[in-house]
Formats: structure tokens, sequence, C-alpha cells
């Protein structure tokens, strides 16, 4: 349902606290002290049947005695009681309820219908929306609510911090009030019955109040909801989370190396990676990014400028600064020369910059403006060590107005506790992030940085690879059905080849055999020296049993390799048949190094892509990356380098660098088989052997099962809509409407360019010149279950697409509404191409179900206010100068 009615819990206007009581520490009590303690200006009611009034306030016994609807409701009472709670509440026409009961979800009604499900069938019919069951509540400092049971209050801030757990809301409180750190939302969400953490994201992500977003998550129930709103949300605002259960899971028996490598966790991380989000490691990890992002300015790069008064903890900077991948800034010589002038005439350019143990304030604060002022420079970690020759707290009054004052990121570590507690209390109203250990205030610093660096990676312009033919596609997948009519879950190698082969992905020549007679007849076929598996279906991993010999020079050395191969296997697993032999050329890469690429389905996010080193040792070398399909070559490349295997690959000495580019492919291009084929559920390539001069697949795994859904519905993000591609006769040739995709961003930029200004005014507004990289990833690089742009592209000279209009529209979160904007090429106008794209808009938006489309324009943009009343739309003057445009698709539910 995402965002309707949240309005009401996190703006409400008059709080009901149903199952107030008189007992001491029960929810209840806690609940009305803290509220009434908050200072909440809105109206307040308390329900109990039981008593006549709670600390000098009135009780009424039900939910239909209140006054008026209370906008937000607090439900405490014994779970049996919730669901008829809910129904009273929704008639009397409240939109919100908090449930802070515990254990709601093992209990049961006298009918014997879950809680949950009779809470939920209660909700339903009001469209009121429960946070919880079990949840702490929540805090909004700003309008003086705290609708909690936690032991404490939260100071304002522009920070949300939202946890599925109820004991790290309140530790994550207690811990931030101590710091003077505060919060613009506190969400504890509980069992996440309704609102989840996918909902509170999509409302977070545009509140004006909340810069950052904290999240602790234990589970995600709906992956494809979770990473729509996740990445809306780390676009527009820097959103972090920890997540508990890092330790990998029980293999679950998996039937390929992919399978048992591609663990929940690195699946999870993967997930967020893609989402532009970053995940911390640890609760220590999590408060010194709290510190970071409640006091820290944006950070411009990761350049960092080291200032110290003693060696050692430069070096401890500088060590934590490398092992986090960060770049210590390198000073320009104008800058080393300005702090020569001023420090000691011993005073030598190092890593660091050491002022030296009696460094005082005035030290300190010409070595920062010194510093600040160096464009090499993106920010500043200043460390002070006390000691009885310096005052600290005269060191931090100095220096914080300057760090105040500056444009770029100064961080502080105070060394120490009590003797530096005034120092820290300086800084902190300052403003200024300030930690106790160098390791600290770097760790601190990278967060911002890793999210600066996954933000930039997202905005990348992807090239666009050769596709195999759609009929090679159809065929693979005709195949893998056939396979499993006939009862089989496994291709046999040569099938699994095929497939590869049909995507592209180039395979060592592979014939099967019946007897080794025959494999040695196949062998002279294909030309000697060859290599000789075993095919069983019983037998996963071949070289486990010794399944495989390569490097047969003749018919006899293959026939002796069959006879040892038959010999161990029914030694080794006994229970195993052998249905034949396989036999393939040998590919002969002496420079080659062997990778896996391969296929597994996480039971969160669905089908996922693995690339790592290959070969025998997969599962011991544990060198690995897992993405998230769709991938692009953008995608794939980053995947590659966050493998070791990824160093090999560059080459070294006399090796040549392996052909990026190809893995690359070969990657987007099992990505699309994930799509293509939903009845894989793992797959292996391995080996697949890459030189300077291409790869080959030397063997494939592909297991089955049965699907019910289509291949876009398994995945955590929704793919390429091709299905959506319409090809239209116009001007004498043809035209293709179809949706946008992110490897249109370069031509997306020719198409800006040709546009008249004042086509761009009409369009957003303003008169931009240019497109900048965030832009052009904003436009291209789109949540296909959000928001649909479709391009007009058709061949102009020489041959090349071009793109010569857009159409968009994006919905709301509560896919109700979708705001529409259409823009043409200049020299295109007056051709009929804006009414085939609003016409493919609109027939797209009322497919889905959209109840209107709405929009914006300048009241001079005569052209498209012609058009939007051709369809149908009802126009209306705006803001000075601005005329609305709304068309209704369908009366609203």
């Amino acid at each position: 349902m995402s965002i309707r009615n949240l309005k009401f819990l996190f703006q409400p206007r008059s709080v009901a606290i149903i199952g107030a009581t008189v007992q001491g520490q029960r929810i209840g009590e806690v609940l009305q002290h803290n509220l009434s303690q908050s200072e909440f200006t809105g109206s307040i009611w308390l329900v109990n049947p039981n008593h006549q009034q709670l600390g000098g306030q009135p009780m009424y016994p039900d939910v239909p005695a209140l006054p008026q609807a209370p906008e937000l409701a607090l439900i405490c009472t014994p779970a049996h009681a919730i669901p008829a709670i809910v129904s009273d509440l929704g008639r009397l026409g409240t939109r919100a309820a908090i449930v802070l009961t515990p254990d709601v979800a093992s209990a049961r009604m006298p009918d014997g219908r879950p809680v949950r499900q009779a809470m939920l069938e209660a909700a339903k019919p009001w469209l009121l929306r429960l946070l919880g069951p079990d949840s702490v509540g929540l805090l909004i400092p700003r309008l003086h609510l705290n609708a909690s049971y936690a032991h404490a209050d939260a100071l304002p801030g522009t920070i949300a911090f939202v946890s599925q757990s109820g004991a790290m809301v309140t530790a994550v409180l207690d811990w931030a009030k101590s710091r003077g750190i505060g919060f613009s939302k506190f969400v504890s969400l509980g069992e996440c019955a309704d609102i989840d953490i996918g909902d509170v994201l999509d409302y977070l992500a545009t509140d004006g109040e909340t810069r950052a977003i904290l999240l602790y998550a234990e589970s995600i129930a709906d992956a494809r909801k979770f990473m729509s709103a996740a990445r809306a949300a780390a676009r527009s605002k820097p959103t972090l989370i920890i997540k508990a259960g890092r330790e990998a899971q029980s293999a679950q028996a998996a039937a390929s190396h992919t399978g048992a490598l591609a663990g929940a966790d690195y699946v999870f991380d993967a997930a967020i990676r893609r989402a532009g989000m970053l995940r911390v490691a640890s609760t220590e990890d999590l408060f010194d990014a709290v510190e970071t992002l409640a006091r820290g300015k944006p950070v411009r790069g990761g350049r960092l400028a080291i200032i110290t008064n003693g060696g050692g903890p430069g070096v401890m900077a500088l060590d934590s600064l490398l092992a986090e991948k960060g770049q210590l800034a390198q000073l320009s010589k104008e800058t080393v020369a300005g702090l020569k002038a001023m420090l000691p005439a011993n005073w030598k350019p190092g890593h660091s910059i050491d002022l030296q143990r009696d460094a005082d304030a005035e030290r300190y604060l010409k070595a920062i403006e010194i510093v600040l002022a160096d464009g090499g420079v993106d920010a500043v970690l200043v460390i002070h060590a006390p000691n009885a020759i310096v005052s600290n707290a005269e060191i931090a009054r100095a220096v914080a107005p300057a760090a105040q004052r500056a444009a770029r990121q100064v961080l502080a570590c105070w060394m120490g506790r009590d003797s530096v507690s005034e120092a820290r209390t300086c800084f902190a109203a300052a403003g200024i992030p300030s930690f106790d250990t160098p390791e600290k205030a770097v760790r601190g610093f990278m967060q911002m940085v890793q999210y600066q660096r996954n933000q930039r990676l997202l905005m990348e312009v992807p090239t666009m690879p050769e596709k195999a033919g759609r009929e090679d596609r159809r065929r693979a997948r005709a195949m893998v059905q056939q396979a499993l009519a006939d009862g089989r879950s496994i291709l046999s190698e040569p099938e699994a080849k095929r497939v590869l082969a049909a995507y592209g992905i180039p395979v060592v020549q592979t014939r099967t055999a019946a007897s080794a007679e025959e494999a040695a007849r196949l062998a002279q076929e294909i030309g000697f020296p060859v290599a000789l598996k075993i095919v069983s279906p019983d037998v996963p991993h071949k070289s486990d049993v010794g399944g495989v010999a390569l490097d047969l020079a003749s018919p006899a050395a293959l026939l002796e390799a069959a006879g040892q191969m038959q010999r161990r296997l029914h030694a080794i697993r006994p229970e195993a048949r052998l249905n034949g032999w396989s036999v393939q050329a040998m590919a002969r890469k002496p420079e080659g190094v062997e990778i896996i690429i391969g296929i597994s389905t996480d039971p969160v996010f669905g089908p996922v892509v693995l690339f790592g080193q290959g070969g025998i040792a997969v599962e011991v070398t544990h060198d690995h990356a897992i993405g998230l399909p769709p991938l692009n070559t953008i995608l794939a490349r980053e995947m590659i380098s966050r493998t070791r295997v990824a160093a090999l690959l560059a080459g070294y000495r006399h090796r040549r660098p392996a052909d990026i580019d190809a893995i690359c492919a070969t990657l987007i291009q099992v990505s699309d088989m994930v799509i293509g084929i939903p009845e894989i559920a793992e797959m292996d390539i391995n080996p697949l052997l890459v030189d300077a001069d291409g790869l080959v697949a030397l063997d494939a795994r592909i297991q089955l099962r049965r699907v019910s859904a289509d291949g876009v519905s398994r995945l955590a993000i929704r793919p390429y809509p091709v299905e959506l591609e319409e090809h239209h006769q116009w001007q004498g040739g043809d035209l293709l409407l179809r949706p946008i995709r992110p490897e249109d961003g370069a031509e997306h930029v020719r198409f800006f360019n040709q546009l008249h200004p004042d086509d761009v005014r009409y369009r957003i507004f303003s008169r931009m010149r240019e497109l900048q990289p965030h832009h052009v990833a904003r436009l291209t690089q789109i949540d296909y279950d959000r928001e649909m742009a479709f391009i007009a592209s058709w061949q102009g000279a020489g041959g090349r697409p071009e793109t010569v209009g857009v159409v968009r529209a994006i919905s709301d979160p509560e896919k109700v509404s979708a705001e529409f904007a259409i823009i043409v090429r200049s020299d295109m106008k007056g051709r009929g191409l804006g009414s085939l794209l609003m016409a493919k808009l609109v027939a797209y938006c009322r497919a889905i179900g959209l109840k209107e489309i709405i929009g914006e324009t300048l009241s001079d943009n005569k052209g498209l206010i012609h058009l939007a009343r051709r369809f149908g739309f009802s126009t209306r003057p705006g803001e000075e100068g601005v005329t609305a445009l709304r068309l209704v698709l369908a009366s609203p539910a």
C-alpha cells in the first residue's frame, strides 16, 4: 500500500491511547507518561473501560465513546482485543495506528484465526495503516511527540532512524542523547504486519525534515518493494543500513558451486550496493555514521589530510585510511611551503602533518586554514592527544569557528576521555563531527566517501552489448521446457552448452557418446588431444570423483582413461549412474585464467548472478561477487572489480590483460538468461577460460525447476520491459516507441542538445543549457515499477538510431496518480509525433491501473495544452504563468 495515510502516522494532530492503565510499568502507563511529558500540543485521549481517569485525565470506556476520531491511535491491549478495536477506529475515521502489544504473531482469536490476520482484515476496509505489532513506538521530536514506551526522549535533528529491533531503538536513542545528536523521525517497525521498511523509506525519501536515513534491518519480506523504495531514498539522501545475521546460512545441499557460494548475506550486500545505499558492519560503525551524518557537511571526494600533534595517532589514522581503501591527500607545493613557514624549524613533511606535541591553538588554527585552502584536499581530520603543555579547551574554542565556516568537511578526534570532554562539547555545539579514536574518525569519513562512490557508480552510462537472436533464445527455452516435460531436472553438458551458445557465449566443441568406444571415434572426428568427462545425473561436480581426464592424445589413451574413471566412479559413488561420456576439444589458452560465472536463486531477492575465480577449488578460494539482474556493462565491470581474481585478469609481468569486455558481455548474457529462461534454478559455467583474446566455456551445469510465474516477477528489480516495444510507420520510415534504458544516456544528451531553448524552458521551467551526468542518470536509469519513459527512435543520418521524442510518467508510491511530461525534438514538431507518444503513455497508464494522469506546463505552451485537450485532459490555471493538466482514467476506489 506504500505511503497512503502515513501522514496521519507522522503528522498527527490528535492521539488516543487504547489500553492506558494506572498500573505502573505497564506499556499503557508508560505511553501516557511519555506522551504527556513530551509536551505534545495536540489532543490526547485515553481509553480503558476499567478506570475513570489517569493522571488527572478522563478515560473513555471504548473507542466509539471518543469525542472524535484520533488521527493516530496507540494500541496496547491484550492481543485478542486488537481486531475489534481496529474496526472501531476505522469506522470512527482513524487512519493510522501503532500496535505496541507483543506476541501478536502467536496469538489466535476464539474462532482459531491468527490475531494478525484478523487485525489486517479489520483495517483493510478503512485503509487504516498499522505500525507493528510489537512496536516500541514512534518519536517525532519536532512535534514534541513521544508515542513510545522508550526510556528516553529524542532530541530534534535531521536524521531518521528506522529499526526492526526494539532493543536497537532504545540503545541508539540512549547513545544519541548522550552525544547531543537529534532525529527527525525515530521509528520502531515491530513485526511489519502492514507498514514495512519500504513504506517508511518512501515517506522519508520526500520528507523535507530528514537529511539522512539510518536503517536497522533483520529481514526483508518483499524484495522488489524494498529495492524500489531503497533506490528512491538513496538517490535523494544518504541512506545507511545495518543488517543482523552476517554469518552464512547452511549450504542447503546446493547442487552447484554458485548455489553454495551465493549465501544470503552476500546477496543482501549485492542488493544494498545496487540500491545505492551503504551497509555498515556493526553497531559501532552505525554510531560513527550517526556522528558524521548528524554534524558533517556533504563530502565532495575521498582525499583526506591528517593534522595531528603526535606521530603515533597520525600513523593510526593513516593505517585505518589505507585499510578502508581511502586516499591520503597529496599536498601542493604551496601548502607545504606555507606549513614550513609556520611550523618549528625541525618539521619535515610526512604522511600526516605532525604539529608536534607543544602545538597550541594558534598553530592548529593556522595549519587548518592552510590545508583547507589546498584544492587537492577534500576533508581534514584534526587529531589531538591531550598533554599538560597546552589547553585542550583553548584549541577547541579556536578551531571550532574555522571548522564551522569551512566549505569542506573538518572532522576531529579528541583522544582521551575526561580531559578532553570540554573540547568535545565545544565541537558538538559547533556541529562538527567528533570521535574518540583515529580509527573511528576515519571510518566515519569513509562511510560517506563510500556512499558517494556508490552513487557515482549508479550515474555512469553503460554501453549497449550485442544481443543474441531472439529465435535462438526461444529454441533454448523450448529445449529446457522439454527436459522438464521428460522428467529431468538437470541438463546434460552438451544441452547446457547449447543454451550458452544460444545466448552468444562461446563454448568449446563438445560431443556425447554412449560408450568409451564411441567416444574414441568422436575424438578422432574432433581431433586429438581431447578432454573426456563422465556423464552422470548423480554427480554434480565431476572432478570430485575423478571424472575428468585432460590432454588425451590418442584413442588408446582415451580408452584407458575411460576405464580408470569408470572404476573410480563405482568405488567412490557405487549408486551413481554412468550414462555415457562427454568428449570435447582441448582449449589452448596458455595465459588463460579460470573464472566461474553462475546463477543461483535467493529465497528473498530471487535470481542472482555470480562471478569469481573458477576451477576445482572454487569453494575453497571463496573469491566471488554477487550481482542482481538485470546487469549492464557498468554493473558487470564493478562486479569483477570486487574480486581478487581481478588482479590476475589485469595482467602482470609478461601476461597480457584478459578481455574484460568479453567477461562483461558474458555476465550480461547470463543476466538475460535469468530473465529469458526462468526455469533455470542454478547454473555453473566453470571453468570459463579467459585470456587477452576472449573466453570460452569449458564446462557448464544447469539445474532446472518448474515455475508458475514468468521470468520478470521473480526478480527483485524489474528488467527492461521488451514487451512494451512498438513499431509504427511514420514519415515514410520505421519509428520505434520503446521504454528508455540506461544505455540511452549518450543519445539522450545528443537529443537534449538539439532542443530549442524555448522547448527546454517549456519542459523544465528553466533555461538549462546542458545535462549534467546526474541528470542523465536520473532520466535514463529509471525504476520501471514506479516510472515509465517512452522514447521515439528512428534511423537518422548514417543509419544510427536517434531519439526524436520522449514522454514519461512518474507514479506516486500509492500507484494511484502519475505526473507526466513530454518533449519532441524541435526539428520534428508538427508531424504527429507528440500524438503517438501521448497515446502510448495514456494506454500504458490505463493498463497498469492508474486512476489519473496529471501535469503542469507554462501557460504559453499552447502546443502541449492543445495536445492534452485532444486526449481529454482538463485544464485549469495553476500558479502564476502555469496551467495544470488532468486526465481521469478511472473513478477512484
